[in-house]
């Protein structure tokens, strides 16, 4: 999910933007505590930075790492451990600035304007071993200045400013086998102009720069995607943005970008290309990355607008606050309190994130953070940083789309509300394993329970597939004509799943990838919103953010609690909904990610049977389209 991008921004691309900012840019105070995880310092820029596992590989144009005060000998690429900032064995050495890196399997690729690694002939590109720095048979020349790779589907891709590989024509862009190490004939896109950099989502490739033209086509400028396996570009989206990309990234939630300009902008985009929210600020925004829901973005800007519009040399007009080189935004397109309060012209060049070590990293020329020395890399721990600055308002969002967290919803992973804690797995009125079928083909609860009944429409029909020592079941996949297969399972109504007005739990693991998304899915409900009272678990929409959804007997209003992350990466996650007195709650992998506040008196009775997978089975049922496993119900905790 999480691809490798880096973006060329030396002093002499940056032009008239570096000039339009102070010589010395001061630290703004932090408006919320920033913790930093230990790391080195490095005696220059740092360009790029890859994660694998609890390793951090980073490369630049230092020649030194600075650890406690010690100097001790990096040419231009260095790794160290992430948790305690201990230097790797890892030692190869670069003749010229590593511009980009990338890591696939067992291999960490690098990219520049060096023509050496370790001593061998390497123009521009390389292979190396993740564990022992050991130069890999990856051997090209690379005509040209590569500033970004990407990884995925058996390629390693490459922009930059490129004009041939081996003596092969390439414009501004190339990919080679990562099994082989071939250059891929079959990928050949082009671009114009500067490719600043790539991001990998969803079976496409999103290309930013400066560039006018994407494989030859008019009006396709400076942020565009092309088909991962076949480089055809996709109509589809073409956003148009009046200012150059520095950077780009893309997940389940959307794509974002980080702009120059006047002043410069992070833009959150649809997957059609419509903008979402657009962030201003007194500076070009240089690198960009999401973590958890929240979008992180660096630059050389030291405050950020209050709202989308600035002026001459990117003074924000309607106000704004500090935001010194670094900057955190919710999906709404709110301003968090998030300030590391960096230095520097040039501040940050380059972002990346963890979702396994829970940290953002950045480099660039910083050399202080919330003025304590830490030169040129840092990386944070950021769990809770996505609740919104109580100063800052959110700029207008597009009307014709509505932002992907609703006010309502607490956004903060470690909410302050009171929360019961999870019922044990003995506690549960029902639960459904799938681990086994009963011979009429329902899915017994393990409790002894009624059980889960198939029922189908158009071949809608279960598939039970392996997961560790057990099974999953699998619902039908996407489609778009008007026979669509339709599946629902559903138990016997019974009373003993109403939770009146007291606390209650429910809950499933899911797994859903970015095609499996849809205007909504319901996971599991009790009874309907416009009658009787109901209770529901769904993933909204195509970001894929999970829900709560709860109504009363007393009336119609629905009462939401939304998650602030996607759930739509392909990976298992398990979700829960939990109402304890006034707070109802979404809980994504144990943590809270969401919670709404409902009347004292609100009671769920309704007559209907548990639902799953599916409203029912009309053409707009909501039908649930990915994997479930492990699905429960507790009517009392």
């Amino acid at each position: 999910m999480y691809s490798t991008r880096s973006v060329l921004k030396s002093s002499l691309r940056l032009g008239a933007a570096v000039a339009a900012v102070a010589a010395v840019c001061l630290v703004a105070p932090a408006e919320a505590a920033v913790s930093t995880a230990p790391a080195p310092s490095f005696d220059g820029p740092v360009h790029a930075v890859a994660f694998r596992g609890d390793t951090v590989y980073v490369g630049g144009s230092f020649t030194k790492a600075i650890v406690g005060g010690k100097q001790i000998a990096r040419q231009r690429l260095a790794a160290f451990d992430a948790r305690t900032g201990a230097l790797r064995a890892w030692t190869p050495t670069a003749d010229g600035t590593v511009r980009a890196l990338a890591v696939d399997g067992a291999t960490v690729y690098a990219a520049g304007e060096f023509a050496t690694v370790s001593g061998q002939n390497r123009k521009a590109v390389a292979g190396l071993d993740a564990t022992s720095g050991a130069l890999t048979t990856f051997k090209h020349t690379v005509v040209g200045t590569p500033t970004s790779l990407a990884t995925g589907n058996g390629r390693l891709y490459v922009g930059g400013r490129i004009t041939s590989v081996n003596g092969v024509a390439r414009t501004n862009l190339a990919a080679f086998s990562t099994t082989t190490g071939a250059l891929d004939n079959g990928w050949k896109p082009t671009a114009d102009d500067w490719v600043n950099s790539l991001a990998l989502y969803g079976g496409k490739v999103y290309l930013g720069g400066s560039f006018k033209k994407t494989n030859g086509i008019s009006s396709t400028w400076r942020l565009t995607r092309v088909d991962a396996l076949t480089g055809a570009l996709d109509t589809t989206f073409l956003p148009r943005p009046e200012s150059q990309v520095y950077a780009v990234t893309a997940d389940a939630t959307g794509i974002y970008a980080a702009h120059g300009g006047q002043g410069g902008r992070a833009i959150a985009y649809t997957t059609t290309g419509a903008v979402r929210w657009n962030r201003a600020f007194d500076g070009d925004a240089q690198a960009i990355t999401t973590l958890d829901g929240t979008v992180y973005v660096g630059g050389h800007f030291d405050v950020a607008c209050t709202t989308g519009n600035n002026g001459v040399q990117g003074v924000c007009t309607d106000g704004s606050v500090p935001r010194v080189k670094f900057a955190a935004i919710t999906q709404a397109g709110e301003l968090t309190g998030w300030n590391p309060a960096g230095n520097g012209v040039v501040g940050v060049r380059y972002m990346a994130a963890s979702a396994e070590l829970g940290l953002v990293a950045a480099a660039g020329d910083f050399t202080l953070i919330d003025g304590v020395a830490q030169k040129r890399y840092a990386s944070f721990p950021v769990s809770g940083t996505t609740t919104p600055s109580p100063t800052t308002p959110s700029p207008s969002v597009s009307p014709s789309v509505s932002p992907s967290v609703s006010p309502s919803v607490s956004p903060s992973p470690s909410s302050t509300a009171t929360v019961s804690p999870s019922p044990t797995a003995a506690a549960r009125a029902v639960e459904f394993t799938f681990d086994s079928r009963n011979a009429d083909g329902s899915f017994p609860d393990t409790h002894g329970g009624a059980p889960l009944r198939p029922l189908g429409a158009d071949g809608g029909a279960p598939v039970v597939t392996a997961r560790g020592t057990g099974s999953a079941l699998t619902f039908p996949g996407p489609c778009t004509g008007t026979t669509c297969p339709r599946l629902i399972l559903e138990a016997t109504a019974t009373s003993a799943l109403n939770p009146g007005a007291g606390n209650f739990a429910y809950g499933a693991s899911v797994r859903v990838t970015p095609e499996q998304t849809t205007d909504g899915e319901n996971v599991l409900q009790k009874g309907y919103s416009t009658s009787g009272s109901h209770f529901k678990l769904q993933v909204d929409g195509t970001p894929g953010n999970p829900s709560c959804a709860v109504t009363s007997t007393t009336g119609t209003t629905i009462y939401l609690a939304k998650s602030t992350v996607t759930v739509a990466d392909g990976a298992w996650h398990t979700l829960e909904c939990r109402r304890t007195g006034t707070t109802f709650a979404i809980l994504v992998d144990g943590v809270v990610r969401g919670t709404k506040t409902i009347p004292a008196d609100l009671t769920v009775a309704n007559s209907q049977p548990l639902r799953v997978g599916g409203k029912g089975l009309t053409a707009d049922n909501d039908q649930f389209r990915g994997q479930l496993d492990d699905l429960w119900v507790d009517a009392v905790v």
